[in-house]
């Protein structure tokens, strides 16, 4: 652990600038982060617009797999009659219209943190605001939905790989009637384990194929509803909200329990946030009112016409859809989609993590960057192996996409009424929005999100569990993380002293300087770091000059580079440098030494030693926190990896001085 050197959470950066430990020369020094323009038109609109349509809407774009076969499954207890296929369609047509155009598209794009969207952006945005004394308990309550918001993200990025891959694979039972289920779950977990393992490499290089695949098959989808809908064109009467209205005064339980089902027409919306500081929101705009929401129109409308004209088709009614001749293509076209779906949601896992870490809610990874260009594009070893090894257990455990449907929608629903729930809190300083119009947003709003979290709810026992029991996990260890470095961080602070007095004491002449540059590396931003003093309690030396170094991330996505570095002359050849940093950027202390130089503190490369403190956490009482919690503290922080890593710092430059802390 350590403790002194790091700010509250950070991350090991691998690079091929030499100034790491890294040795794999394919990995790239962290690119400097840039947005898009705001408005971007023309030519410049059309390629950003492409390159969403591949990265931002592959997980809604592949629900029609398997989403109308879910709603009609034997749970649900619904014949495949005229009056429910009209009353599904319009509660699947009614929930891409008003969760996905309206409140997302609509509404939720506009809240952007400097550029950048995600649950977490929201969280950042909040903790920003000032709360009265007698207001710090909601407060909390939003730092904790917030947080649970992104753990649930971390359940879809295991489900949804596993059903999508299965949702296009089981389409060799209708091109090959009586294959068995064994070979397409053997095939489904070799393609997400082809998937996990190119991770490594980046999607730089192969993103540019992301676009043509999906439009490829936001097209085909289009046409084969097309020709769906030519078989019993009255389905287009689906529209009428009515029809849902009659469902469910006919049906009311039947008709709630299929929200559990509706629900999976809406995954990705939180995409299209998450996302949104790669394209901007125009892009994602264009592309959901242009050809996205047409195309899942028809597919959805395409498929209910054809379960009125043959409702044997129920079993996969997407496959049963396509022409025979065009069967081997469309799964061919449909696989390579949910692996697109799939590589959105592990690129969101890998993006949360870094926020996580840079917001101080958990230890620092190892975070690969792998491309030049694009910041956003990163690699995490250790988040990609926990989500291959998850979406291998549910791919053999559940064994069908029908399965994993009782799994799927309590982690969307919930990240969905979390969203809207952080937003509303944000709307009047953002928005200007008055109290009525809050109240009536939220009203709306989370009633609907409520009622598909409170469907899937019901799902618990058949699968539900999952993502709740993943994001359980995640929230205990980032809550955990946070509390024990504040925990820690009062004790280190109780064992410093004023710089006052440590330049009193170096004035008095007692203490040897020898030439060079000390930095001393501290999550503290006032007093005396604790490494400072152990080196000077043994060493009984101190390099003419020192620098106390503190890296301070800011709720911003990111800090301009005019703005990185404050540097403050303590006199007696002391400085406090504090670096800046924004919850999306990887900080790197040649850059700050750079920055210092600029500002007339000047370092030597190789004349520069780097002290870092490494304590050995021992458990002790319940002062605090919680001994279970203390003892998980500790575990998280000896698997910490390094922050000679996560700095750049030249490994021969490191000196790291041990000490055992009770807490």
């Amino acid at each position: 652990m350590n403790a002194d050197p790091a700010p509250s959470g950070n991350a090991s950066v691998r690079s091929d600038t030499g100034t790491s430990t890294a040795a794999t020369s394919e990995f790239v020094a962290a690119p400097v982060r840039s947005h898009v323009e705001a408005h971007p038109t023309g030519k410049r609109l059309l390629v950003l617009s492409f390159t969403a349509l591949g990265v931002v809407y592959g997980d809604i774009g592949t629900s029609p797999l398997y989403a109308i076969k879910e709603c009609f499954k034997p749970l649900y207890g619904l014949a495949v009659i005229p009056s429910n296929v009209y009353g599904v369609l319009s509660l699947i047509i009614w929930a891409l219209l008003l969760i996905i155009t309206v409140k997302y598209v609509g509404y939720i794009l506009r809240a952007d943190n400097k550029g950048e969207g995600g649950v977490f952006a929201l969280l950042a945005l909040v903790l920003q605001r000032q709360f009265a004394k007698g207001r710090l308990a909601r407060r909390t309550t939003l730092v904790m939905l917030g947080l649970f918001g992104g753990a649930f993200l971390y359940g879809d990025g295991i489900i949804t790989p596993a059903i999508s891959v299965l949702g296009a694979v089981e389409g060799l039972e209708v091109a090959a009637p009586g294959m068995p289920e064994q070979v397409i779950v053997v095939l489904a977990a070799l393609i997400i384990s082809g998937l996990f393992y190119f991770q490594e490499h980046g999607t730089a290089k192969v993103g540019g194929a992301f676009g043509p695949i999906m439009l490829f098959w936001f097209i085909s989808i289009s046409l084969l509803g097309i020709r769906g809908i030519t078989l019993h064109p009255e389905i287009l009467l689906s529209f009428s909200p009515h029809h849902a209205v009659l469902f469910f005064l006919a049906q009311p339980m039947a008709a709630f329990l299929v929200l559990g089902a509706v629900v999976l027409v809406v995954t990705g919306g939180e995409a299209l946030y998450a996302d949104m500081g790669h394209f901007g929101p125009r892009p994602i705009r264009v592309v959901w009112f242009a050809m996205v929401l047409p195309a899942l129109l028809l597919n959805y409308l395409g498929q209910g016409a054809l379960l009125l004209s043959d409702p044997t088709a129920v079993d996969n009614p997407f496959f049963r859809l396509v022409p025979q001749w065009f069967l081997y293509p469309m799964l061919v076209i449909a696989t390579l989609s949910a692996i697109v779906a799939s590589q959105a949601l592990i690129s969101g896992a890998f993006s949360l993590t870094q926020q996580a870490v840079q917001l101080g809610y958990s230890p620092r990874v190892t975070i690969v960057h792998t491309s030049k260009q694009e910041a956003g594009q990163i690699y995490i070893p250790e988040v990609n192996k926990a989500l291959w090894l998850g979406t291998l257990l549910l791919v053999f455990g559940f064994g069908s996409s029908t399965a994993l449907g009782g799994a799927y929608g309590i982690a969307v629903t919930g990240t969905m009424a979390i969203t809207t729930i952080l937003f509303c809190a944000i709307a009047s300083e953002r928005f200007g929005w008055s109290r009525a119009h809050i109240v009536a947003f939220l009203a709306f709003f989370l009633s609907i999100d409520l009622a598909l979290f409170t469907a899937n709810v019901l799902k618990i026992r058949t699968g539900g569990w999952v993502p709740l029991a993943i994001a359980t996990g995640v929230f205990i260890l980032m809550t955990t993380w946070k509390r024990g470095r504040a925990h820690l961080r009062s004790i280190l602070v109780e064992r410093s002293l004023p710089v006052s007095e440590l330049i009193t004491s170096l004035e008095r002449g007692k203490t040897v300087r020898v030439p060079g540059t000390a930095i001393f590396m501290t999550s503290e931003s006032e007093g005396t770091p604790v490494v400072l003093l152990h080196h000077l309690k043994h060493n009984k030396v101190l390099h003419n000059q020192v620098i106390l170094l503190s890296i301070i991330v800011r709720g911003d996505p990111e800090v301009p580079a005019s703005e990185r570095v404050d540097v403050e002359d303590l006199t007696s050849g002391i400085y406090r440098v504090r670096a800046y940093y924004g919850f999306m950027q990887t900080p790197n202390v040649e850059e700050i030494r750079a920055r210092c130089a600029e500002k007339g503190v000047r370092a030597r490369r190789m004349e520069t030693t780097y002290y870092l403190g490494r304590e050995q956490l021992i458990p002790v009482g319940k002062a605090g926190m919680a001994g279970w919690r203390k003892r998980l503290f500790s575990v998280m922080a000896r698997n910490a990896r390094s922050a000679t890593q996560y700095f750049g710092i030249p490994p021969n430059r490191v000196v790291e001085l041990g000490a055992q802390i009770e807490f």
